[in-house]
Formats: C-alpha cells, sequence, structure tokens
C-alpha cells in the first residue's frame, strides 16, 4: 500500500506542475491474482461436479478472496504488468510506479485495487489508462476527489485536501455529534499518566476510536502530538485516557472543515525538528518530533517517543535530529526515482546550538559517545552537502508557533475551506 506520505507529495507535485489527477478502481482485484503455490480448495456449494464425487478438490489457478496468498499474488500480477508498460518500482516507495520518456512522464500510486494516475502529459495517462482497462476489469472515475477518506477540492491555486466527511461519521459513531466542541485537541502542557485514575470498563472501543484516530492524521497534523499521547495507552485505558480522547473527537468536530491548502512553491525541502527532553513524566523519556515541507506544503510530521532516556537536552535533540534526517534521505530517494531536481540540499531547523555544532564539528566529546551513531549518521549527509542544518531560536519559534515543542503547532494553522 502506498505510504501516505507519498500520496501527500504528489498532491504538492500536482499543484506545483498544474498536473490532472485520475483515479481508477479495479474490479474484484484479488480475483486477478495468479498462484504460484499449489492450493486446492473443496468443491463449493451449489457448483460440485457431475461426474466426480465430492471427495474430489479442485485445484486453484488464480487467487480468491480469504486466500492469504491474494494480496501478494494482486500485487505481483499488476506489478509485472506495469514493468511490461515501461514503468519502474520507485526503490523509495515500492507502491509508487515511475514511466518515463521523450513523451513524457506518468506516475501510479497503488493502494490495493485503488490506482491514482498523474503526470505531464495527458495523452500517455489516457494510452495508460487504456492499457489497464485492456488487462484488468477496470473503472474509469476521472477525476479524483475522493480517496481513501480524503476529500479533495480544486481552486485556482491548488488543491485543497481534507477529511470533513469521515470526521463526522467517526463523530457520531461515538456518539458525541451533540456534544460541545473545543478550541484544542489537548490541554497546554498536559501529559497523561498511566495510573491516573479507574481502567476504562471498555478498553476494546478505545482502542478502535483511536486506532480510527492515527488516520486522521493524514490531514491533521494540528492532532498528531495529541492522537500520539492516546496511543501510548492501548494496553490499559483508563477513564482519563478516554476524556483526552474525547476532548480530542470534539476538537475534530469543531474543525471538520480543516485541511491542506497544496499550493505552488519551489521545489525546496526544508524541516523542523524538536524534542521534550525527558518529557513524559511517567518513564522520563523524551518525544521526537519533525514536520517537513515541500515549499510551504507539509508532506510528512510525526511524533515519536525516544528508546531511551537522554542524559542532556543535545542528546534528545539530535535524536530527534537524526529522525528527522532519516526521513529527509527517504523523500530525497523518493525525488530520485521521479526524475525531479530538488533546487537545494534539505534544510533542517533546529534550536538546539549543541545538537547543530555536532553536526558540524568533527571533535568528538566524551560527554557525547554514548550517541555516537547518530552523530555519524548526520554528520556524513552534513559533510556531503546532502543536508544543512541551522539554527532557529526558541523565542522566535514560540512567537511563531506557541507550543513550540509540540510538533503539531509548527504547522501554521489550518485552513478553512472557504479560505481555499
Amino acid at each position: 500500500m502506498v505510504k501516505p506520505t507519498t500520496i501527500r507529495l504528489i498532491f504538492a507535485l500536482a499543484a506545483q506542475f498544474k498536473w490532472s489527477l485520475r483515479q481508477l478502481d479495479v474490479k474484484n482485484a484479488f480475483l486477478h491474482g495468479i498462484l504460484q503455490e499449489e492450493v486446492y480448495m473443496a468443491q463449493p456449494p451449489g457448483f460440485a461436479s457431475v461426474t466426480h464425487p465430492s471427495n474430489y478438490v479442485c485445484k486453484l489457478h488464480k487467487s480468491l478472496y480469504g486466500l492469504k496468498q491474494a494480496p501478494r499474488a494482486w500485487n505481483e500480477r499488476f506489478t509485472s504488468f506495469l514493468l511490461s508498460l515501461g514503468f519502474q518500482v520507485s526503490q523509495a516507495d515500492p507502491s509508487l510506479f515511475i514511466q518515463q520518456s521523450s513523451k513524457g512522464t506518468v506516475l501510479l500510486l497503488l493502494y490495493v485495487d485503488d490506482v491514482i494516475l498523474t503526470g505531464n502529459s495527458t495523452q500517455l495517462i489516457n494510452e495508460v489508462i487504456t492499457a489497464l482497462t485492456v488487462e484488468f476489469e477496470m473503472k474509469d472515475l476521472g477525476l479524483l476527489h475522493y480517496f481513501l477518506g480524503l476529500q479533495i477540492s480544486y481552486t485556482s491555486e491548488g488543491l485543497f485536501v481534507s477529511q470533513t466527511k469521515y470526521i463526522n461519521e467517526l463523530v457520531d459513531k461515538v456518539g458525541l455529534q451533540d456534544s460541545k466542541p473545543c478550541a484544542t485537541p489537548c490541554l497546554p502542557y498536559h501529559r497523561l499518566l498511566k495510573d491516573d485514575g479507574k481502567p476504562y470498563h471498555n478498553p476494546d472501543q478505545y482502542r478502535n476510536v483511536v486506532g480510527v484516530l492515527q488516520y486522521r492524521n493524514l490531514t491533521r497534523p494540528d492532532i498528531a502530538f495529541s492522537v500520539n499521547q492516546a496511543c501510548q495507552f492501548m494496553h490499559n485505558p483508563m477513564i482519563s485516557h478516554v476524556i483526552a480522547v474525547k476532548r480530542i473527537l470534539r476538537y475534530l468536530k469543531g474543525t471538520s472543515t480543516y485541511g491542506i491548502h497544496f499550493k505552488p512553491e519551489p521545489l525546496h525541502l526544508q524541516s523542523y525538528s524538536d524534542a521534550d527532553w525527558v518529557g513524559d513524566p511517567n518513564d522520563r523519556r523524551s518525544t521526537s518530533g519533525f514536520v517537513v515541507f515541500l515549499g510551504s506544503n507539509p508532506i510528512l510530521w510525526a511524533l515519536k517517543k525516544q528508546h531511551t532516556v537522554s542524559r542532556t537536552s543535545t542528546e534528545a535533540e539530535y535524536r530527534a535530529l537524526a529522525i528527522t534526517a532519516a526521513e529527509l534521505a527517504w523523500i530525497r530517494q523518493l525525488f530520485c526515482d521521479m526524475h525531479i531536481p530538488l533546487h537545494s540540499s534539505p534544510l533542517i531547523y533546529c534550536d538546539n546550538v549543541s545538537a547543530i555544532a555536532l553536526s558540524t564539528n568533527p571533535v568528538f566529546h566524551a560527554k557525547s559517545k554514548h550517541i555516537e551513531i547518530d552523530y555519524h549518521f548526520v554528520r556524513e549527509r552534513v559533510t556531503r552537502g546532502d543536508l544543512q542544518v541551522q539554527h532557529v531560536s526558541s523565542t522566535d519559534q514560540s512567537k511563531k508557533y506557541p507550543n513550540k515543542w509540540l510538533v503539531c503547532t509548527i504547522i501554521s494553522a489550518p485552513l478553512q475551506q472557504s479560505d481555499a
């Protein structure tokens, strides 16, 4: 399945180059897969052979729904056909296929049985659609408007992507349609505790709702930190955790029309990296956070608790820096696969002077030997010129982004649909 970052990157490129986005749907996708293994099944009721008794079985040549081999068989069949059309598989994302010729470039995204096509040649796109329709039973849905819960609307300045319908359905599902909206997804500087209050009586419901909220992060970086906190208590949720999740849902209810506006911007990657040193009161581990922009379009954001306790703020910030550098290297590989040049090296903004010094200073001090792997990883890319690291003061960052250490607030305020 295609990665969410790849989807957002394609949206940003489509807005930049004014490419059209076409959508196809494969009918009964798993029935197209050809099995490489020997698989047998009992004769289905109502279709038993007249000439053979019931103890005979059927040998399958193609996959069926329910077989564990079905997804792989379908993917192999579809991939092999695209390769015969001249497509190449991206090294960074196996669900992204690129066809480049003297006539132009076509990009294809595959998500199980949903296909998105875009590129700089309408003729090539139509030829690919014709070839796919001949080989597979497909339905051409025309211009992309709805994909995996994403609503795509087209403006004079680019694309506006939101999840309004998906959010409203979730709020109705949990019975909060009459609740009062909240102005923020969580209380400022409030952290959830693992043993705060009484256990929740229905942990399965909690896991289901939080799992669905993770999918809302496709277009809502403003809830990333709040959802990240809620995900840490899946095994034993407390009533206080449920209250925090309800606050997220009430916030989404009042901001269901918010989304991301992808606009034409220079092809320049810049990111913000940060960490809250020993910020988790439960285990005193730090949380790394970052956001990556293509121009001013956010294409990747994430929060992740660090695996070990950081002994210094420099270590916590440098681990966040290393994670951001790894993601930027992956995005650069995507651009290389698509044969799209970047105008300059990616840039990381960090508010920790010591962490920046480590990325450029070849002298390795005894106090920082325990982060040697991350040091060499970032340092190597800075030396080669693949990456730039610059300082942004905490004062400036806090003025522009009030809760500076929450990566979700690094993104500019979500746009109303009317503002798009």
